[in-house]
């Protein structure tokens, strides 16, 4: 009898154990928050590069810049889930966020959020005072201009907030060097403008949940026509982004230009699709193949 009460004791820690992890994994968005600090290394690597510095000289640098956006960018997901309680609980892929299950009470989330906050503030300011500034645009774009006032309000929230994650290869860069240089710029510039297609096809995807929630998303307010408009003209932009970056050499080029003629293509495909979900997920997924390529290029041409 008792071995068998062990048993199940076992297995309900095990299940409470992996549900305490899930729901931190939700808490702080996790493929979310890998995405967005995958762009802070890149910049930090390429700092590197053309600043003709190494990583081993500078393991310090790397670990405070890499561990602190990370501890900052959790903290304004944290933070943007706390306040975004009452409409999770309207949309079917949040409901599971321990926010809206009661897993972790509102006062616990908010204190995580801004403890994971400080700290890693903290830590970007023990690199250079411009990484921290970068930094916090990015926190406080995301938390306060987006998540608690146009995102509900405004179809410019999603204008918004690309800037909070347009900003991080600036963060990496900076812990190095300033980034007044071509390269971050462009980067900046790019980012920003592939998170508006890129959103907008999540938008659409999620059109029954957001319009469930009230969000101002542009295809609930504008419809998905407006929408595609819109999308195309954002790509097309992304079009001579490339020419910019000529010290990555002719193939990177080419091959980016490629990649934007492939979007561009995906894009006018749009207007005659019969099924519009299954395009918005298409181009979902070129976006995301399309972002990791990019940046990948641009890492390996430093080896």
């Amino acid at each position: 009898m008792s071995k068998e009460v062990h048993i199940v004791s076992t297995t309900t820690h095990s299940r409470s154990a992996s549900t305490f992890f899930s729901d931190i994994k939700s808490l702080i968005k996790g493929p979310v928050l890998i995405a967005n600090v995958l762009p802070v290394f890149a910049g930090f690597w390429l700092a590197l590069h053309f600043s003709g510095m190494t990583l081993a000289g500078n393991w310090s640098v790397f670990w405070l810049t890499m561990i602190g956006s990370t501890f900052l960018m959790a903290g304004a997901l944290v933070m943007n889930n706390w306040y975004d309680t009452d409409i999770d609980t309207l949309m079917e892929r949040t409901k599971q966020r321990p926010t809206v299950t009661g897993n972790f009470s509102l006062r616990t989330v908010l204190n995580i959020g801004l403890v994971l906050s400080a700290i890693g503030m903290v830590l970007l300011l023990l690199t250079t005072f411009e990484a921290a500034i970068y930094a916090f645009i990015g926190w406080f774009t995301y938390v306060i201009p987006y998540t608690m006032w146009s995102k509900r309000k405004y179809t410019l929230n999603t204008v918004i907030g690309s800037v909070s994650g347009a900003v991080t290869p600036l963060i990496g860069w900076a812990a190095i060097m300033s980034a007044n240089h071509i390269v971050p710029i462009v980067l900046f510039a790019i980012l920003f403008i592939w998170q508006m297609p890129h959103t907008f096809a999540i938008a659409m995807k999620k059109y029954e949940d957001y319009k469930a929630a009230n969000v101002a998303m542009l295809p609930v307010v504008r419809g998905f026509e407006f929408t595609k408009r819109q999308m195309l003209i954002y790509v097309l932009c992304l079009l001579p982004l490339p020419f910019l970056l000529p010290m990555f050499g002719t193939a990177f080029i080419v091959i980016a230009t490629l990649m934007n003629i492939g979007y561009i293509a995906a894009s006018i495909y749009g207007f005659y699709a019969k099924d519009d979900y299954k395009w918005a997920n298409l181009m979902f997924l070129y976006s995301v193949n399309y972002m990791t390529l990019l940046f990948g290029m641009m890492i390996l041409w430093t080896f």
